[in-house]
């Protein structure tokens, strides 16, 4: 018998995804918001396809990926037997690998830095296909952390758009782990709202009910539906 691979990891928990759609459901109630305005990214980073399925079964649709070779790994099987499914990059991206990233997302959430817009820009008219483009802030300015300074934001997207010809979406933040998320998710609305931008990508399994308070259109969920890894 072949040794097992534990670099996907199948859970045992129960599926959460009622509970977070129901979560999801009384935010946006209390936010006097549209539940069809927040977007569910469930996601699926190292969990194997056997983990996966009964979450797609359920009706979810939407996944969230961190690495273009785990996803290009496991998405295309997935894909060709569900309809329907969109799936996201929510994590950091190299250059190098933007041909593939262009050719599997449906959205990036990490753009970032210049190189990545040129190669973006390429892969993009090359292609012709457009994933939607967010473009991820750093607002706690953590040195450990990719993203753009709150700061340096409005410059970026005007280089995305009049530069690269890079057509922006919304933004993307992590809040740090020691703070309080509200305040970087106002922060994050506030530049979003200055730039023209309508999505903002913020709020994970521990916050995501603030984040809608605070206008968030994506909400990116992995252990509270998946179990921990």
């Amino acid at each position: 018998m072949a040794p097992q691979d534990t670099s996907l990891i199948t859970p045992h928990s129960p599926n959460g995804l009622a509970n977070v759609e129901q979560e999801i459901a009384r935010a946006c109630k209390e936010a006097r918001r549209d539940r069809a305005s927040v977007t569910l990214i469930a996601v699926s980073k190292t969990f194997a396809a056997d983990a996966i399925i009964p979450v797609i079964e359920a009706g979810q649709r939407v996944f969230g990926e961190n690495r273009v070779q785990e996803a290009k790994a496991k998405w295309p099987g997935l894909m060709s037997s569900y309809q329907g499914v969109a799936l996201h990059l929510i994590g950091p991206l190299q250059s190098n690998k933007a041909k593939e990233a262009v050719a599997l997302f449906d959205a990036i959430h990490s753009v970032d830095r210049p190189s990545i817009c040129e190669a973006l820009a390429k892969e993009i008219e090359t292609q012709k296909r457009r994933p939607q483009l967010f473009v991820q802030l750093n607002t706690g300015e953590e040195p450990q952390k990719a993203g753009v300074a709150p700061g340096e934001a409005d410059a970026f997207i005007a280089s995305c758009r009049d530069r690269y010809g890079l057509a922006i979406s919304g933004l993307m933040c992590i809040p740090p782990v020691s703070d309080a998320p509200a305040p970087h998710f106002a922060l994050t609305a506030k530049i979003a709202a200055r730039n023209g931008l309508t999505g903002l990508s913020m709020g994970m399994s521990a916050d995501f009910v603030t984040a809608i308070q605070f206008g968030a259109t994506h909400v990116r969920v992995g252990s509270a539906i998946f179990g921990h890894r």
